[in-house]
């Protein structure tokens, strides 16, 4: 009988051990978190902008502006500029512009439609302090934010593209220090008023709605880097609709505007 219990406690001991090395680890990272809580938080903002309205009826002024960050051109989009002739402000980053020569190639053979900006080397947000913006980690020093912006500006140059003015940062939110830092570079910083697709994640329907409410006066933004996925069908839609409401599409560079957090001024 003892023989028979000490075998079972023998075995029970294994399985215990085994089933230990399977689970996650002691929470001993807790105090960590706890500390991580107190950091101070990094004030973030993210600047609107408009273009100066038409105050004609039935004929409003927009700006459509465009993130290429990473991956593919969307043709879907793409393909309609083109064809019906809308102009639009593409902002670009590096890492885009390797992946994507015949895309680029289009925007070079249509200066009449196409503003190239600068998007960022890799896309990484603008922000000078250590943090997280949208599940991404920031640049998080005054020197990374330079390089972000220069490699982004260096990358465009290279590629026959015409020195930028603009600038928008991955995610389109700042700190104010970053701002201030990116202005005196002599970029002003390009936010928006309209959120066209939600960062390429919303559905087609909900994506052509929003942008087809855009009125006299708005920044769109929406995305050109994401063919697989069903908001470029929405904005694709977008686009013929406004243009059939008689909308007249302007690129950054052709109008005056205002930002807000001392973007533009």
């Amino acid at each position: 009988m003892n023989r028979i219990l000490l075998t079972s406690a023998l075995l029970l001991a294994s399985v215990s051990a085994a089933l230990a090395d399977e689970m996650p680890p002691p929470i001993a990272s807790a105090p960590a978190r706890i500390g991580a809580s107190k950091a101070p938080a990094v004030k973030l903002v993210e600047p609107h902008l408009h273009i100066a309205r038409s105050n004609i009826a039935g004929h409003a002024r927009i700006a459509l502006t465009f993130d290429a960050c990473m991956g593919q051109a969307d043709e879907r989009i793409l393909s309609t500029l083109v064809r019906e002739r809308i102009p639009a402000t593409i902002f670009v980053t590096a890492r885009w512009l390797k992946r994507n020569p015949q895309a680029l190639a289009v925007f070079l053979q249509n200066p009449d439609l196409f503003e190239l900006e600068n998007h960022g080397e890799n896309h990484i947000p603008a922000v000078d302090a250590p943090t997280l913006v949208d599940g991404i980690a920031s640049a998080g020093s005054p020197q990374a934010v330079r390089q972000e912006v220069e490699g982004g500006a260096a990358a465009m140059v290279a590629a026959g593209i015409p020195a930028p003015h603009w600038f928008r940062g991955s995610t389109a939110k700042y700190d104010l220090s970053a701002i201030g830092e990116i202005r005196a570079m002599g970029y002003r910083i390009a936010g928006y008023s309209v959120n066209g697709d939600g960062g390429s994640l919303l559905g087609a329907v909900i994506t052509e709605k929003r942008i087809a409410s855009a009125k006299d006066g708005d920044v769109v933004i929406s995305h050109i880097n994401q063919p697989t996925h069903a908001a470029g069908e929405g904005v694709a839609k977008a686009l013929v609709d406004l243009k059939a409401k008689g909308t007249a599409f302007v690129r950054l560079e052709d109008v005056e505007d205002m930002g807000d957090d001392k973007t533009t001024e």
